[in-house]
């Protein structure tokens, strides 16, 4: 390690002499050993302590190296060459979570060399010949590298601008994370320290932020040897809220750089900067220095809301406040209807069935000279929630009369290019996987799981959105299960008229976080807790993701106790451990896993009880309440099963599912006391994208044969065909159990935008196959994407 490149002749910059605003200098070989301290070894366990640990070190590293330009600069140096050696050894588990660390570290990085930016570029374009996921997070790196290379601190600048909502005229992208927690996870002291750590430094002036970026730019194009870092920030400084003029300046020359494309070695931009450079300065009569050392400038955490999601929460309606306050939401006036629609409607309205719509015969012909002359005009009235049964009330006329207002009417259907936005969103990912997001209903159906992006294969990508909402879910499988019907009642909303999907784009990331427990618990809240692993798809998305396991679910294991310390210390300097955490893992985790959403028809022994229409994610429980309290000795006393014992007889209609794609229609009648039905598989040698029920019996008779204790199913009918009737339970949340049943249907969910194509056809086939032309390649189901480093590893 103590070899240097020809091109590493950075001494102004690696021996400066620590100041106030520096940390010591790190000597590489300290480096060195946190990387391979941080890196997943195939020993790891899930909840290892090594492995819970590794998140908290990776934490570290980045907390040592960017308070201080010369240690970012050796972060870098030390990890393309562990990342060269992971190539030349094949250790192919190393590389994405090296090459992970290395683009935080450039972001950051006060200056690098051209010479290092090539061979960074050149390692990552070396990822394009590699397999998926490699070649996918190799493209996405070599663009953002392609480009910093010719704009040094584009990347820097706009992500610090769309985070924190900078204002501006030539940068109009905007982000934002909305925490969502689930209150039985976060209750009491957990949530308050979650709370807290949140907002730290949530309230930090606006202009700081220019000055960073301000700073950052200048100096990651001109470099120690052309600026004078502190002389620079003490400018800025000096300067408070006239800087701005100075930040749109900077954000005026890095974006026209970036239109221009990468022509020429990126002088003229040098050129304006280093004016700029010296004009800051000269305004604050300072003397311009030609070198010197260069400042830190600590990539700020994203704007994050928190929120405990209460029933009462409603993602679209918080999408929708976020879109109205910011800055440039004049550019989408919203219409009279979509005012009314946003005020009118609750989620509840939009499922299982649309709201009831309320027509009223017009007296008139529509025309204002066919009005009876002592006829007053109207203002467009409002719907009165209090009455909807009743007529629309008349609102009071105005004196106006030289115009006619008439109330904006429904949009009952969508156009032709609202339905193409949706069409895009199916067509996103793999579109020749057919119905593969979410089950098995394309011609080219297939068990396995979609994962990460596929750009290149994608004809039809959708439109660039200038709103990105970064949704984190915090809890068990219980929170994810509300997110999936979040997500369903999103579509639905969407596809009955298009708003939110044309202007904001979303993303899903999920820290599993169990529930605390306590020695003096109650009976009450034991029986609230999730049988089993409450965090199944948390621990699967561990399993396929060893930098997810390190990172992510180590995290949920950590916040109960970092809680627990902040309680009995609470004079404790707090440090933003948490949202610096989730602040990583929503800039540089962009590989999703899809999990298909699944709908269920829930219908009552009481026939004048409606149908009820779900959705659940990961697991739906079937049980008989009579038999739950069968004694374990009487079975094994008898070697009999429970469903020998005492079980109900239930019908099953379902369609199994197999690997070479022929599913067959299937129907049996067993005795059981109840199904346990996941869609998340327990192993990695179970990992298929399917249904799988399994009886609480080890072993159920049929009529005629033994049948498997588990079934792997697309979808499945159950009824009972005695007079009992049992209890259904979505994904494994007590608050969405359903008692009295007597048959459940469960299928894939399709996704409302196919829902809404297919419509649309309907009307223009005169019989013929609804999925031909592009239907045939859209996604039919509707998943849910998760975020993760690496999509699914193999």
């Amino acid at each position: 390690m103590t070899n240097r490149d020809p091109w590493d002749s950075s001494s102004s910059i690696r021996n400066m002499e620590p100041t106030a605003r520096c940390s010591p200098t790190v000597p590489e070989p300290e480096l060195y050993r946190s990387i391979q301290a941080v890196l997943p070894r195939e020993t790891d366990n899930q909840l290892s302590p090594d492995c819970l640990n590794k998140g908290m070190l990776r934490w570290t590293l980045h907390k040592k190296v960017q308070n201080n330009p010369a240690n970012s600069l050796s972060l870098v140096w030390v990890l393309i060459k562990e990342l060269e050696k992971a190539e030349r050894w094949d250790s192919r588990r190393f590389i994405i979570p090296l090459l992970h660390t290395l683009m935080y570290a450039i972001i950051q990085t006060a200056y690098i060399p051209g010479e290092l930016y090539k061979r960074v570029y050149d390692f990552c374009k070396r990822l394009l010949t590699y397999p998926h996921p490699y070649c996918t997070v190799g493209l996405s790196y070599t663009r953002q590298i392609k480009t910093e290379r010719s704009i040094p601190g584009l990347m820097y600048q706009r992500m610090v601008t769309a985070e924190q909502r900078l204002k501006n005229e030539h940068y109009p992208f905007q982000d934002r994370v909305f925490i969502l927690a689930d209150p039985e996870v976060f209750s009491g002291s957990l949530g308050m320290a979650l709370l807290g750590d949140i907002e730290t430094y949530g309230s930090v002036n606006p202009f700081d932020h220019m000055c960073s970026v301000v700073q950052h730019s200048i100096q990651a194009a001109l470099g120690a040897e052309q600026c004078h870092g502190p002389k620079l920030a003490q400018a800025l400084k000096d300067m408070g809220q006239d800087v701005e003029s100075h930040f749109q300046e900077v954000l005026a020359a890095l974006e026209q750089s970036a239109e221009e494309g990468s022509k020429g070695d990126g002088g003229l931009l040098r050129s304006r900067l280093q004016q700029l450079y010296s004009k800051i300065l000269s305004e604050t009569d300072s003397k311009p220095l030609s070198s010197g050392g260069l400042c830190d400038c600590p990539l700020p955490n994203p704007e994050m809301s928190f929120h405990l999601w209460t029933e009462e929460l409603d993602i679209w309606r918080e999408l929708a406040k976020w879109f109205r306050s910011s800055s440039i939401s004049e550019q989408f006036p919203l219409i009279p209807e979509q005012e009314d629609f946003e005020l009118g409607e609750s989620p509840g309205d939009l499922m299982p069935s649309d709201m009831t719509r309320f027509s009223i015969m017009s007296d008139d012909s529509g025309i204002e000279r066919d009005l009876p002359p002592n006829a007053d005009p109207v203002t467009p009235s409002s719907l009165d929630t209090a009455s909807m049964s009743s007529s629309w009330e008349q609102c009071k006329s105005e004196q106006d009369t030289a115009r006619l207002f008439r109330r904006g009417g429904i949009k009952m259907k969508p156009s032709v290019k609202d339905s193409m936005v949706l069409m895009q969103d199916t067509l996103e990912e793999h579109p020749s996987l057919g119905g593969g997001g979410g089950g098995r209903g394309g011609s080219k159906g297939t068990l396995q799981r979609r994962a990460g992006s596929s750009v290149m294969q994608n004809p039809f990508p959708k439109q660039q959105r200038q709103f990105t909402a970064r949704i984190v879910a915090m809890g068990d499988d219980r929170v994810l299960g509300r997110l999936a019907k979040a997500y369903y009642i999103f579509r639905k909303r969407e596809a009955r008229r298009l708003f939110l999907t044309m202007k904001v784009n979303l993303q899903f990331y999920y820290i599993p976080v169990c529930g605390p427990t306590t020695p003096n618990s109650s009976i009450k809240e034991s029986l609230l807790q999730p049988k089993g692993d409450p965090c199944t798809l948390g621990s699967y998305l561990s399993m396929v993701d060893p930098w997810y396991n390190s990172n992510i679910k180590s995290l949920g294991c950590m916040i109960p106790k970092l809680a627990k310390m902040q309680h009995t210390n609470p004079e404790r300097p707090k440090e933003p451990f948490v949202s610096d955490v989730i602040s990583y893992y929503v800039r540089t985790g962009q590989q999703p896993v899809y999990f298909p959403i699944y709908y269920v028809k829930i219908t009552f022994t009481n026939m004048t009880k409606d149908p009820v229409e779900d959705v659940f994610l990961t697991h739906l429980e079937m049980e008989f309440p009579e038999f739950r309290q069968i004694s374990a000795s009487v079975r094994e006393k008898h070697k009999w099963s429970a469903g020998e014992v005492c079980g109900a007889v239930v019908s099953l209609n379902y369609k199994k599912v197999t690997l070479s794609g022929r599913d067959v229609d299937k129907g049996i009648s067993v005795r059981t006391s109840g199904t346990q039905i996941s869609a998340i598989p327990s192993n990695e040698a179970e990992d298929l994208n399917c249904l799988t029920l399994t009886f609480n019996e080890s072993q159920t008779k049929s009529k005629n044969n033994v049948t498997d204790s588990k079934i792997r199913m697309s979808n499945v009918k159950i009824r009972t065909l005695e007079s009992r009737s049992f209890t259904v339970t979505l994904d494994k949340d007590c608050r969405r159990t359903f008692k009295d049943v007597q048959s459940i249907e469960i299928c894939p969910c399709l996704d409302p935008g196919y829902s809404v194509q297919k419509t649309m056809r309907s009307k223009f086939s005169l019989g013929e196959d609804n999925d031909a032309g592009l239907s045939k390649y859209m996604c039919k189901g509707l998943p849910l994407p998760i975020n993760t480093f690496a999509g699914i590893l193999t």
